[in-house]
């Protein structure tokens, strides 16, 4: 409910309605943008290609727009990748460290650039393999179906690169004239726009259709039966996964800090007790995104090379593995999960420099000396909180995977829904809904009290 009394506040103010009315235009042109069809390519090969995989996932962020072969079918996750591999060179290369944190404005515009074109890099990549992997069942332009033809080739991955750099631009946009951050917005928007579909599946598993048996005079038939308790069990677990998401999302671990008090001439500063906040799931969902990239690259190069149909030898034990539905993709999926986890807490937290700004500033934990003492025990609690969120984040992610196995034991329809409501799915919901109401609240807060600032 609060949720809502923040939106009916912010529709109180002109700048904030502009705002949100702004966002939602643009949210509603990425949503035309998904059924801009590009010609040369059958919509039955990536329908068949949108069930298996990372391109399954693909196909939930871009709101079905991968499965229909529309300009929008590789979505944000080129920029996605490209941000990530930025950040992590930033760290790597003292060159762009130092343009990150001496550059200033200046600098983070170049670094945006260098984002902007990595993007255009790996969308042209990803564009290349899309099509190689779908090339037998590609309906070419000028030559036979099946047939490379440098024509139907340049046509796609151009395509599918301007729509990605559009959508670029698209969620840069949204960042500047909207609430929120751009490019979670549409990716929520993706996978809202799913919400009906799996709500449609659910009732016709139900109900007769895709398999599901009808009732018979008034009475439910054992199989109707035990549907209707998959899906009501389906939905328990769904709601059960959004109260964890939200307890885990605003969960913290407070460090108690105190000041030393000054005298400063006939003031006193200081004093004050004030606490450092650790989140438990500091790293979001790109532990996720890093796991699921890791996991289908193979299959992907496998796709490359033209074996994507393969069902023997190396190539064959790559796409079936890739088909994310055994236990054993299950097991190294936690488990690179919960080592990303790590690596982007070792990567963008520094108990070291906290430390030794408490250190400067007067400041020190009750109990522990400073320096590095207490750099030692910021680290520790850390990695404590680091261990609990990776586990949560790994059940998270694999819940709808266990549960696509377990189902297929009942029924196979069951499974194409699960993703939909599966734990990635929902903690990309909760936290990109969380953060755009605390923006809202804090430019409700900000216009509150403008008036006494001034």
């Amino acid at each position: 409910m609060k949720m809502f009394e923040v939106i009916k506040n912010a529709f109180r103010v002109p700048e904030l309605r502009k705002k949100i009315l702004m966002t939602l235009l643009l949210i509603v042109i990425f949503r035309a943008g998904c059924f801009i069809a590009i010609p040369g390519l059958n919509a039955e090969a990536h329908a068949a290609l949108a069930g298996n995989g990372l391109f399954r996932f693909m196909d939930l962020l871009t709101g079905g727009a991968f499965q229909q072969v529309s300009l929008f079918s590789l979505g944000i996750s080129p920029y996605i990748n490209a941000s990530i591999i930025i950040q992590l060179l930033t760290v790597a290369i003292p060159a762009l460290e130092r343009l990150s944190k001496e550059g200033g404005e200046e600098g983070r515009q170049k670094i945006t650039q260098i984002t902007r074109y990595v993007t255009v890099g790996l969308a042209l990549f990803q564009s290349i393999m899309l099509y190689f992997n779908i090339q037998g069942s590609t309906i070419n332009l000028f030559a036979p179906t099946g047939k490379f033809d440098f024509n139907t080739f340049m046509i796609v991955i151009v395509a599918f690169t301007a729509g990605t750099v559009f959508l670029m631009w698209l969620g840069e946009k949204i960042t500047e004239v909207g609430i929120g951050n751009g490019i979670s917005m549409l990716i929520f928007a993706g996978i809202v726009a799913n919400a009906p579909g799996a709500a449609r599946t659910l009732w016709g598993y139900i109900f007769g259709i895709k398999g599901s048996t009808a009732a018979n005079g008034g009475r439910l038939s054992g199989s109707t039966a035990l549907n209707i308790s998959v899906v009501v069990a389906l939905i328990i677990v769904f709601l059960a996964v959004i109260i964890a998401v939200v307890w885990m999302e605003g969960g913290e671990r407070r460090i108690p800090v105190q000041y030393a008090k000054r005298v400063v001439g006939r003031k006193i500063y200081g004093g004050q007790n004030t606490h450092i906040p650790l989140k438990v799931n500091s790293s979001g969902v790109l532990p996720i995104i890093f796991a699921m990239s890791m996991l289908q690259f193979p299959a992907t190069i496998v796709a490359f090379i033209g074996k994507s149909n393969a069902t023997k030898g190396f190539a064959g034990f790559i796409n079936n593995f890739s088909k994310g539905n055994t236990w054993g993709y299950v097991i190294v999926y936690a488990v690179l999960i919960v080592l990303f986890t790590f690596f982007y807490n070792i990567v963008y937290f520094d108990p070291n420099d906290m430390a030794n700004n408490l250190k400067k500033n007067g400041g020190f934990v009750p109990g522990i000396r400073p320096g590095q003492p207490t750099a030692d025990f910021i680290k520790t609690s850390s990695r404590r909180l680091t261990w609990f969120g990776s586990i949560f984040l790994a059940v998270l992610a694999v819940f709808p995977t266990v549960i696509q196995i377990i189902s297929s034991y009942f029924s196979k329809e069951i499974g194409s829904v699960n993703l939909w409501f599966g734990g990635t799915t929902v903690l990309i919901l909760v936290g990109v809904a969380l953060e755009t109401v605390k923006q809202l609240e804090a430019q409700l807060l900000m216009r509150n009290y403008k008036g006494f600032l001034d």
